[in-house]
């Protein structure tokens, strides 16, 4: 049996990636992989496979950088090998 946390991710995952890259997708995604309080201290571009992220104040870059690989790696589950980095832009 497959948790339902598993299916959902997957099926938005295959939404995502099937629509054409926006920032209002970039957006969507970057909530779903960081959660609302994250989502709402930051916001995030997609540049050339980097994601660059802008945050509030200094504790929340750090928190950032602090979970960068795991943020990376939920992105690109959601949109795709294409992801390749996640730089704090101060």
């Amino acid at each position: 049996m497959l948790p339902i946390q598993d299916f959902s991710t997957g099926v938005l995952a295959g939404i995502l990636r099937r629509q054409p890259s926006s920032a209002a997708r970039t957006s969507f995604a970057w909530q779903l992989a960081v959660g609302p309080a994250v989502a709402r201290a930051t916001t995030v571009a997609l540049v050339d496979g980097m994601l660059r992220v802008r945050a509030c104040d200094e504790r929340w870059e750090r928190e950032i950088e602090r979970v960068g690989g795991m943020v990376l790696a939920r992105m690109q589950q959601l949109l795709g090998p294409d992801v390749r980095g996640v730089r704090v832009d101060r």
